[in-house]
């Protein structure tokens, strides 16, 4: 028996009218040359001179913000998903390779150091109003932070500014790590403690660095101040073994790519070996307590919304337990560019990580053409799709090349098709799954039953799939089953870069690949992707190919997500850093079986071997090698499994196009997007993407997407209140001028906070018209108030774009 059920919806984002159709197919602009500037200030002087057309990079600076607004040949676009913290080297206490003492070692010196750093500094001192504070793994601007606001404000309170407590917490803790403070300063075994602070110099990190380096100078530690670019910076804290002593702490910086449904993974991602597959997350060691809980919020082991609250709850309070990070900011920045470029930017992501921008960057009524981009850095770490580079920087052209099945919402963060025609969801009774768009379907089961004949493992000795009946012989049921139809004309319409047509075969590359390196039996083991192997097993039930062409594909999980659309499990071959097609990875695994090179950081540096990059460095004659050995072998990987969906003559006229591609081009990058790569220059610090002809679709396919409807809010209300009467507030809330439709708002919460800085209260606002609400407080409200100045907080969550509004109004409570 199949039913509906009704849940909490939200609403598809407003959009423009179609624009008129151009018979164009692809990318607008023939040409993207990417280039190296440092220089936010100097990228607006070059966005002055027509040097270059766009900036892509959040700046947070007050003096280039104003600068941009203040130019009327420039723009910018405004995104939330940019932030910053401190990452810290968890190895030791003693490193192993220099035998000298690290107190982040120890947990509850990292929780010390949230008091030890002032975020309201940094946000008004530093990054001059343009931030807010930031203590949790929550963005500050999403539905997450609106939903748990009491709790997350209550870590805030918690966690707030107290310098002298940090310093109480981490002298206990040095003691007993048999430190002594010396004439003011802490010695180990005779000599002074010495805490390197790896410093970004890009941006207002520098003085982020600088200021926590002052401030651990003052408690008594001797700092070394280590000055890095991105590129200087990457082969020491990420890529380096964290036990060879070179970094203590990192001016971390991060970016959001896509407006944030859930948040919950986030504690996996940045506190256990599951988040990548890189020597400093294989060195993070959780509390099992911790642990257990991230993996529990990564694969939704709850039924209820307030199961999900209560584990979120817990998961903070353990993060800040824990503080291998210390968030300090949510950046307010902007995206600076030329005013006739168009470009679609996520709210989050802004243009560099949007998924959008290949498709929508052009000059205002021009067709073809060139653009030029500047960003910071470039060309930071090896492109390889299995674990190759994760900097936005680099992303942005790889997702330039590479398309995937799905495209997110940049406003919502919802998704909708792109390489798929239509998908069918069902979950379990009981769940709190809502949809929103018409392209899928949802429905409820009361149990969704598992087929035997699905793929629910792999044997990576006998290279073939372990069916469900194998592995569950008294059979197995599923939380969620997705059902993707692929569209009919998929293997004529689609084709890679080299000129091969997609094929089902790089389907099933993606689905062998997804078991096979976690798995100690594989020629290409590497043992940094058994953790998340290990967490993909512990919710994946199964996947079955319903139909080769067309292509259906069902897949069977326990893991599930609030909304329908974030459901869909599409199996398009975009992997973990890239787009990639079986042969282009076929010649990757020879060369990392042959321990000739590896697909991963942590790998090539446990044997000593280079790093795969498919577009330049020693890696590619490697590469060479290995494609003339596959083509003269005619090699199929896992060839038991893969053989059955490629044939020789397939294998044969595929190594013949790449072989053709490297020729013309010295690299094997290839993927099937609007762009392609046409040249890196690493030395040079510049890249050259070209339109792409054969793409199939139209070139106005994604010119559809209106300025987010970001609510603007005020309260107002009496300035004085007398404790144990009744007190009204009214909520205003507009967008550009116009009030705020009472049907796309999805509710207003607030908070209120006494005179001694306690959450005293927490509510709903009552609706009273369009643009307007009320807070309410009775007189037994108003009688557990604390005589002082109280504050007001009110969190406003619209249904048509997923970033919260706030607004704050403080009154006096009065006996």
């Amino acid at each position: 028996m199949v039913k509906t059920v009704e849940v909490e919806k939200t609403v598809e984002v407003v959009v423009t009218p179609e624009p008129t159709r151009v018979d164009r197919n692809g990318a607008w602009v023939d040409t993207i040359v990417v280039v190296e500037e440092p220089s936010a200030d100097a990228a607006v002087t070059r966005l002055q001179n027509k040097d270059i057309d766009l900036y892509a990079f959040t700046v947070s600076n007050a003096e280039v913000a104003a600068k941009v607004a203040a130019s009327p040949e420039l723009k910018s676009e405004r995104t939330f998903g940019s932030y910053n913290e401190l990452t810290f080297n968890p190895a030791g206490p003693i490193f192993e390779g220099t035998g000298k003492l690290n107190p982040f070692a120890v947990p509850a010196v990292r929780e010390a150091m949230n008091w030890l750093v002032d975020r309201d500094y940094i946000v008004q001192e530093i990054m001059k109003g343009l931030g807010v504070p930031r203590y949790t793994p929550f963005n500050v601007a999403s539905s997450d932070y609106a939903r748990l606001a009491e709790v997350v404000r209550k870590v805030e309170l918690k966690y707030a500014y107290d310098k002298e407590k940090a310093q109480q917490v981490i002298s206990a803790e040095m003691e007993k790590l048999g430190a002594t403070l010396v004439d003011g300063k802490w010695q180990y075994n005779g000599e002074p403690v010495e805490i390197i602070v790896l410093i970004r110099v890009e941006d207002e990190r520098r003085q982020v660095g600088d200021y926590v380096a002052n401030q651990l100078e003052d408690i008594g530690f001797t700092v070394t101040r280590d000055y890095k670019t991105s590129a200087e910076a990457s082969p020491i804290w990420i890529r380096g073994n964290p036990n060879d002593g070179k970094w203590h702490v990192y001016t971390g910086g991060w970016i959001t790519t896509a407006v944030p449904r859930d948040l919950g993974d986030n504690f996996s991602f940045f506190y256990t070996n599951r988040g990548l597959p890189q020597p400093l997350w294989q060195a993070y060691t959780p509390s099992e307590e911790f642990d257990k809980v991230a993996l529990d919020l990564e694969n939704r082991a709850y039924k209820t919304i307030e199961e999900r609250t209560q584990l979120m709850g817990k998961a903070l309070e353990l993060a800040l337990q824990d503080s291998v990070r210390v968030w300090l900011v949510d950046r307010a920045s902007i995206t600076p560019m030329r005013a006739e470029l168009q470009v679609a930017s996520d709210l989050y992501g802004a243009v560099y990580g949007s998924q959008l921008w290949p498709y929508t960057i052009r000059r205002e009524g021009e067709v073809g053409g060139s653009v030029t981009v500047a960003m910071p850095s470039i060309l930071v770490e090896p492109w390889n799709a299995l674990s190759g580079t994760n900097w936005i920087y680099d992303q942005m052209l790889i997702r330039g090349t590479g398309e995937y099945g799905q495209v997110y919402d940049p406003f919502t963060g919802l998704t909708y098709p792109n390489r798929i025609e239509k998908a069918e969801v069902v979950v379990q009774e009981g769940l709190p799954v809502g949809k929103t768009l018409d392209w899928l379907t949802l429905e409820f089961a009361p149990s969704i039953e598992v087929p035997g004949d699905a793929w629910a493992d792999w044997d990576a000795e006998q290279q073939r799939f372990i069916t469900v009946a194998e592995k569950f012989p008294e059979g197995t049921t599923a939380l969620r089953k997705s059902v993707v139809y692929y569209p009919a004309d998929l293997y004529e319409k689609v084709k890679w870069h080299d000129g091969s047509p997609f094929s089902v075969g790089d389907v099933v590359m993606g689905m062998i690949l997804t078991f096979d390196l976690g798995k100690e039996a594989s020629p290409y083991y590497d043992a940094s992707q058994v953790p998340t192997l290990e967490s993909f097993l512990s919710s994946f039930k199964g996947v079955k190919i319903v139909s080769t062409d067309p292509l259906v594909i069902e897949t069977y999980s326990d893991l599930w997500n609030l909304d329908a659309e974030l459901n869909v499990s599409d199996w398009w071959p975009f992997y973990a850093q890239g787009q990639a097609a079986w042969h282009a990875l076929a010649i990757g695994l020879k060369a990392d079986g042959a321990g000739e090179a590896a697909f991963s950081a942590a790998k090539a540096d446990e044997l000593q071997v280079e790093w795969l990059s498919y577009i330049s460095g020693p890696t590619i004659d490697i590469l060479k090698a290995k494609l003339d050995e596959a083509s003269s072998e005619g090699f199929i990987p896992y060839a038991p499994t893969l053989g059955e969906y490629v044939s020789a003559d397939e294998a044969a006229a595929r190594y013949a196009n790449l072989a053709e591609w490297f020729r013309q081009r010295g690299h094997f990058w290839i993927g099937t997007n609007v762009f392609y790569l046409e040249r890196a220059f690493p030395v040079e610090g510049t890249v050259v993407l070209r339109r792409y002809n054969g793409y199939s679709e139209p070139a106005d396919k994604w010119l559809r997407f209106s300025a987010p409807p970001i609510a603007e809010v005020e309260v107002d209300g009496d300035d004085r209140v007398t404790a144990g009467s009744e007190a009204s507030f009214d909520v205003f809330v507009d967008f550009e001028g116009q009030p705020y439709p009472l049907a796309d708002i999805d509710n207003v919460k607030y908070l209120v906070f006494d005179a001694n800085g306690e959450l005293v209260l927490v509510g709903q606002a009552e609706a009273v018209e369009d643009g307007l609400f009320q807070v309410n407080l009775s007189g037994e409200d108003t009688g557990k108030l604390a005589e002082g100045t109280t504050r007001l907080e009110v969190v406003v969550v619209s249904k048509r774009v997923a970033v919260p509004s706030f607004a704050s109004f403080q009154f006096v409570t009065a006996p």
